[in-house]
């Protein structure tokens, strides 16, 4: 049987974040779970919503933290741990400030750049050395201004442009769970 793989999104629960910029990561596994039909369910042994799917050989479990942003760590270890998915097969969606909207890169392992969500994954899963699904967002010119940028709605110009570059990377997603990285990089970055 082909090891399991861990999708994690980062974001914030709650209606008045669901279409905010800081929720580009729930919105890459929302797309993969509505494009596979599989329904997102609350698991509150893990404090999340997850879900379950096969690519080809592969169980893929989905986890959509719902302890907010800052605590995203201990919902994603946790299922980690449960499943027994090594970090080098945990791919994390989140939205990246330094990536214009419509941008989406991969990489493995990293700073987490201020980040808090990605801040809490290194601390819960004691290393940085997994894959990264960064999704543009843009940054609103000045730092003082960033709180309230990732948690704001992007124009509708800037969603659509962040909502083709998830769809790039679901485009691409078999090739990262068949550890073909390299070719899913050329996609990705050689796009836009």
């Amino acid at each position: 049987m082909s090891a399991s793989w861990l999708l994690v999104g980062l974001g914030n629960p709650g209606a008045e974040y669901d279409r905010t910029r800081h929720n580009a990561g729930f919105w890459f596994l929302e797309a993969l779970s509505r494009q596979a039909g599989v329904a997102l369910r609350a698991d509150k042994s893990h404090h999340c919503l997850s879900g379950r799917l096969r690519v080809r050989e592969a169980d893929v479990f989905l986890c959509l933290p719902q302890l907010y942003m800052n605590k995203s760590g201990l919902p994603a270890a946790g299922m980690a741990r449960f499943y027994r998915i090594p970090p080098e097969r945990i791919l994390v969606a989140h939205d990246d400030l330094d990536l214009a909207p419509g941008v989406v890169r991969l990489k493995r392992g990293g700073g987490h750049g201020g980040h808090n969500g990605l801040r809490d994954l290194d601390a819960h899963l004691g290393t940085r050395e997994y894959l990264r699904l960064r999704i543009g967002i843009g940054h609103p010119g000045h730092r003082d201004q960033v709180v309230s940028y990732v948690l704001g709605r992007p124009t509708p110009a800037e969603e659509e442009l962040i909502r083709e570059a998830i769809d790039r990377a679901l485009g691409v997603l078999p090739d990262i769970l068949d550890g073909r990285l390299e070719a899913a990089m050329q996609v990705l970055h050689s796009a836009k």
